[in-house]
């Protein structure tokens, strides 16, 4: 399950738009992220050939197994640091921006005893 960052915000934005979209699309994805078509082009198939999402002939982007278990550990990070951050006094603007980078460097033993405080 070894993934970079780019990856893993590519997979948990997928995640996200899911939630609300009745399909995921490239244009979906580039319009959330901010980024241009082509560079979600390319990201799209090396998520692909990783195995992390497959892409229909109609250009509907879902999560494989493995891709959806990574966006969900990513996204469960996510919302639990910026909420732990907003609780401790930060703004919630703050809090999002430096979650964002924390849960993609945070040990899985530290993110497990830092849950373990908050719940």
């Amino acid at each position: 399950m070894q993934t970079n960052e780019s990856s893993e915000n590519y997979l948990e934005t997928i995640l996200i738009l899911s939630k609300t979209l009745p399909v995921v699309r490239s244009v979906d994805v580039a319009e959330e992220m901010g980024f241009k078509k082509s560079s979600v082009s390319v990201a799209m198939k090396h998520l692909r050939e990783r195995n992390h999402i497959t892409v229909t002939k109609e250009g509907f982007i879902y999560l494989t197994e493995e891709g959806k278990k990574i966006a969900e550990m990513i996204y469960e990070r996510h919302e639990m640091l910026s909420d732990w951050l907003v609780r401790l006094g930060v703004s919630k603007e703050v809090a999002d921006r430096d979650a964002c980078k924390m849960e993609h460097v945070i040990s899985k033993e530290s993110f497990e005893a830092i849950k373990g405080q908050i719940k």
